[in-house]
């Protein structure tokens, strides 16, 4: 069988994320996250983050939108594999951090009204933050992330489902753009030194 482009981009980041993080969850410091701001709004985002060094470690976040409003699909998945470097100490303090992300997708721009597009993109950006901690389990994470989105989609009618943009594949577009973001609630599983 072979898998679509979206199908094999979505599974092979996956495949290799398990790959990376078993050994690392053995014998890292880990903490265990979810995103406040975006889960209020529906919106669930969740992730792990494993210690690599005395101020590295190595994130894996996911979130997704299972949303349809009035017919209007606002539908997501995608996944954020991220090394991040820490000013103070690895968990802690202001860091910075790049990623690759991926992400399947059926929703509705902003400025159409009887159309969707439905299709993957990916993600090469970076992402700065700030934890503060709370007590010796609880952290507060703010960050913003944003970099390079590059969409393949195809277009469809909302009433119909006929394709709506004429082009036999995908269409193709790029931009930079914020595209993460929000304030995490941190629990670390074992003690930071």
């Amino acid at each position: 069988m072979i898998l679509s482009k979206p199908t094999y981009l979505i599974k092979s980041t996956l495949l290799i994320g398990l790959i990376i993080l078993f050994p690392l969850f053995i014998t890292s410091q880990t903490s265990f996250k979810g995103n406040a701001i975006t889960t209020l709004v529906g919106i669930p985002n969740f992730g792990v983050e494993f210690e690599l060094g005395k101020k590295t470690t190595f994130q894996l976040d996911v979130a997704a939108s299972f949303w349809t409003i009035n017919g209007v699909p606002y539908k997501f998945g995608q996944i954020f594999p991220e090394f991040r470097y820490y000013t103070k100490q690895a968990g802690l303090g202001f860091y910075v951090g790049a990623h690759i992300g991926g992400a399947k997708f059926k929703l509705q721009k902003w400025n159409q009204t009887n159309s969707y597009q439905e299709g993957y993109s990916v993600f090469l950006g970076a992402t700065i933050g700030y934890q503060f901690e709370l007590n010796e389990r609880w952290n507060l994470e703010a960050f913003l992330g944003g970099g390079s989105q590059q969409g393949h989609y195809k277009g469809y009618f909302l009433d119909t489902g006929e394709r709506s943009d004429g082009v036999r594949h995908y269409n193709k577009s790029g931009e930079f753009l914020p595209y993460r973001g929000g304030l995490m609630i941190v629990y670390k599983l074992k003690n930071h030194k």
